[in-house]
């Protein structure tokens, strides 16, 4: 029996996953445009770290600032990626009219979740990945001496936090149709004001760093930072580690619990097929 279990959990994850696939297929020219977006996006804001010498009048390492701000960029586009899917979850469910089969189908909710959760982690890695190249060889950075196993590692370590903080946000959509979705992307750019996207944390006010502390985005940001601008590897920055850990120790388990209550007071209630 417990095989069983296993096996249809796996068998029901990659049905999910290969839903998402196939539904980013037929939305790519949407995805082409977010990407150019990102793209964009993060540019503009090497432009920033670029004209910082400008600005100041003083002759400091701009490369150094560019690459700074690009990571902060890049992981912003990450966790919007891991949100977005995520917290789609249920709006998609909603614009394909296969909500009620979903979420009546006999699968454990913690493996739609996760399955939905592991997409969205492959996916943004690969766009993340593709902004990162295009953007060092517009501003001609040489990333010879960056510790790419040690950023990866510890970026997939971050998205257990993010994926339990995406179920949580999924539950917005869930039981506010009309304004759920705009409310995760003013919850996901307050997590990245305390976690310091483009700036240092030491610059915040004492109340904030102390808020700070409790954001995986905080310790993805040092880490990413560290392994990429100074080559750091993954052993020597256990203390980055170690808090992301025990964050996706209690966070997927936290998600998962608060969307399995808002899912049962929305099947009460009615509210799972509605619109609007």
């Amino acid at each position: 029996m417990f095989r069983q279990g296993i096996m249809h959990d796996l068998l029901s994850a990659r049905a999910f996953i290969d839903r998402n696939m196939n539904l980013t297929k037929r939305y790519w020219q949407w995805e082409l445009v977010w990407l150019i977006y990102n793209i964009a996006n993060s540019v503009t804001i090497g432009f920033i770290g670029k004209g910082i010498e400008t600005m100041t009048g003083q002759s400091i390492d701009t490369k150094y600032w560019i690459m700074y701000m690009l990571l902060g960029s890049i992981l912003w586009g990450y966790l919007s990626i891991v949100f977005q899917v995520v917290s789609e979850t249920v709006s998609w469910e909603r614009w394909e009219e296969t909500i009620e089969y979903t979420f009546m189908a006999p699968v454990r909710r913690i493996t739609h979740l996760l399955s939905v959760c592991g997409y969205a982690v492959i996916y943004g890695l690969i766009r993340s990945g593709i902004i990162l190249l295009v953007v060092a060889i517009f501003f001609k950075i040489d990333l010879s001496s960056a510790n790419f196993l040690s950023a990866i590692s510890i970026l997939l370590i971050a998205s257990f936090s993010f994926m339990g903080l995406g179920m949580c946000a999924a539950i917005l959509p869930l039981i506010s149709p009309e304004k759920g979705a705009q409310v995760v992307g003013i919850f996901q750019s307050v997590l990245l004001m305390f976690s310091g996207v483009y700036y240092e944390v030491s610059i915040l006010p004492g109340w904030m760093q102390a808020v700070a502390k409790f954001s995986p985005a905080t310790y993805a940001l040092k880490g990413m930072r560290e392994a990429i601008l100074n080559g750091a590897s993954l052993s020597s920055q256990w203390n980055m580690v170690w808090p992301l850990l025990i964050m996706s120790v209690l966070l997927i388990p936290i998600g998962s619990i608060i969307f399995h209550w808002m899912e049962t007071w929305a099947k009460k209630k009615g509210a799972l097929k509605r619109s609007g």
